[in-house]
């Protein structure tokens, strides 16, 4: 499971031309499955969402989590973050899980970060989707577990 995580401001996902989720201050995170995930990672993969320490301090300083500040992520499912291109023009996507397999394992994810605390906004799976976002830093992270 991989995850590009970016610091917002605040962030928002449409889909079909409705807004489906929106956040302010907190974390925009995109989500990619593979096949040999499943649903027991998402404990680990939310815990750390939760706990990684990408939020400035009274400081300034990036010293605490989105938990000890505003508890606020707009997942998204993107596959993409599997896509492959280092031969060609064209990248493939043989690395990402099917939607039958990643749609549980990502509503997973969302699941045990609720249950942390966190208030949690989705994008919505197999459909086309537009995230904005006002990145705030910019801080930018991929993570993979």
């Amino acid at each position: 499971m991989r995850a590009l995580i970016q610091r917002v401001a605040e962030a928002s996902v449409t889909s079909d031309g409705t807004e489906v989720g929106r956040i302010g201050a907190g974390l925009c995170v995109l989500i990619g499955v593979t096949h040999s995930d499943d649903e027991s990672m998402a404990p680990k993969m939310a815990d750390k969402l939760w706990n990684l320490r990408l939020m400035d301090d009274a400081e300034g300083v990036m010293n605490v989590s989105v938990s000890d500040t505003t508890g606020e992520l707009l997942l998204v499912s993107q596959f993409t973050l599997y896509g492959d291109a280092r031969k060609g023009r064209r990248p493939g996507y043989t690395e990402a899980a099917r939607p039958e397999q990643a749609e549980p394992i990502f509503h997973a994810v969302v699941a045990e970060l609720e249950a942390l605390g966190a208030t949690v906004a989705t994008g919505r799976f197999r459909t086309e989707m537009q995230v904005s976002l006002v990145n705030d830093g910019p801080v930018t992270l991929m993570i993979e577990l």
